[in-house]
């Protein structure tokens, strides 16, 4: 599923969206597929957030520190608890965290 506004269309596998986020989400969520949704883009990841479509959120901590740059999380008004459901050490000192959003 791609979203643009500039494409008029897409090769191969992919899908351009032609509704809304919510939209989409809720028909993909509907097909009889197994999987995941994986969400890519900041702006986009935080309109799904803003709109309450995210049910994980996978984060991947890189031992530098940059002291700058896009925020990890776009600012809300809204609070989203979240319940720790795994987390991984690799080797490349890179960790690994999967929270579920708590509803």
């Amino acid at each position: 599923m791609v979203f643009s506004t500039t494409l008029p269309a897409v090769q191969g596998n992919a899908r351009l969206a032609s509704g809304g986020l919510a939209e989409e989400i809720e028909r993909l969520r509907a097909e009889p597929a197994e999987g995941h949704i994986a969400i890519g883009g900041a702006a986009l990841a935080a309109e799904a957030a803003a709109l309450g479509l995210i049910d994980e959120y996978r984060a991947r901590v890189y031992p530098v520190l940059v002291g700058g740059g896009i925020p990890f999380f776009a600012q809300s008004e809204r609070r989203v608890d979240l319940e720790l459901a795994e987390t991984r050490i690799f080797s490349s000192r890179v960790v690994y965290l999967r929270y579920r959003v708590a509803r």
